[in-house]
């Protein structure tokens, strides 16, 4: 079947081709951001929450997205080790000196409820963040905190709402410093990228418009850090399947060089629909960094391309979401070069509805 490319510089086009107002809720990040701090600062968590021998985020899709970032960004700002659960069993470690975070922005993911309710039989100190649903019907009904966010918006597009919320619960717990510095960095780079990346700045100025139409037609493959950027990898590979409804692949150095440098001799026909996207960050460690270029002369002769996209901002926080906005920027212009709308995930509502038939 042949598809017609759209012209992402055809602003009107842009806009009808997004009834669920994806691009909106991207541009609203910043702000998201800010109201998601206040929200967070706001809810009063019990002093005994910050005796805690290990922090666990249970969630899935774009509601354990947050749990990845809160991972990676507290991993350098407390000893308290942080995993992120996503099923519907809790690990046998967690326990009533375990902090959970319940999260589901919808309140209704059967997977999130089940690992509550075996919280709640553990002792767990538990904290639900969520929009509503059934989980924040639970949690009330416990005496569980529970931190409410906003609804109407796809989960994949909240995740100010899903992660700074539970950054401002550890802040006000003293398991990490104050965040205020880091949020102010963070939200001005967005606001500077916004302005690259919306609708209104042509192909020629705009770098998400630019790498969607190299990745047209062809399957990412997101190589980042270890420890570093790999959540942000994880990010692109999830807004490009829902978003721009293809396929994309992600892995992480050091370990691909162990194994998936050596896949790239055949099928030659099908290594040439592989752009390689390499997400850099100046802080990556000093051997990562020389792997990505040794590894990027290696495969840079039988594949569609190679990209590489840096971060901004001065610390981790803004660093992350700058690459992450990059690539959701990217995900939507990659929808609309195929003339999809970015924000119905048929598939998963088809699987949701097959499942609860049972």
């Amino acid at each position: 079947m042949t598809v017609k490319i759209q012209d992402l510089d055809d602003v009107e086009m842009l806009k009808a081709n997004d009834p669920g107002g994806m691009m909106e809720a991207l541009w609203n990040l910043p702000e998201q951001c800010e109201e998601a701090l206040a929200i967070g600062r706001r809810v009063k968590i019990p002093a005994d929450y910050g005796s805690v021998s290990n922090i666990v985020v249970t969630g899935l899709g774009g509601s354990a997205i947050g749990g990845d970032f809160l991972r990676l960004l507290a991993g350098d700002r407390t000893d308290v080790p942080v995993i992120v659960n996503r099923d519907y069993v809790l690990p046998k470690f967690v326990n009533n000196r375990t902090l959970l975070f319940a999260v589901s922005y919808s309140g209704n993911t059967e997977e999130t409820l089940s690992a509550y309710s075996q919280a709640r039989e553990k002792g767990t100190k538990i904290v639900a963040l969520t929009n509503g649903g059934k989980l924040r019907d639970m949690a009330e009904r416990d005496g569980v905190p529970v931190i409410i966010v906003p609804a109407g918006i796809s989960p994949r597009a909240a995740t100010g709402y899903l992660l700074v919320p539970a950054l401002a619960v550890l802040e006000s717990l003293g398991l990490i410093g104050d965040l205020s510095a880091e949020m102010a960095d963070m939200t001005a780079v967005l606001r500077k990228q916004r302005e690259q990346f919306k609708p209104e700045t042509g192909t020629a100025n705009n770098p998400a418009k630019q790498a969607a139409r190299r990745f047209f037609g062809k399957i990412p493959v997101i190589w980042a850090a270890a420890g570093n950027t790999e959540v942000v990898a994880t990010r692109w590979k999830g807004q490009i399947n829902e978003n721009a409804k293809a396929p994309a692949y992600w892995n992480v150095f050091p370990e691909l060089n162990h194994n998936e440098i050596v896949g790239f001799e055949v099928p030659v026909e099908m290594l040439r629909q592989l752009e390689i996207v390499i997400l850099r960050d100046e802080h990556d460690h000093p051997r990562v960094q020389k792997r990505m270029e040794i590894s990027k002369d290696i495969i840079k002769d039988t594949v569609s391309g190679v990209t590489e996209v840096w971060s901004s901002g001065g610390g981790h926080l803004s660093r992350l979401f700058s690459l992450t906005y990059m690539g959701d920027w990217v995900s939507v212009y990659l929808a609309a070069l195929s003339g999809i709308d970015p924000t119905p995930v048929k598939k998963i509502d088809y699987l949701k509805n097959k499942l609860a038939e049972g």
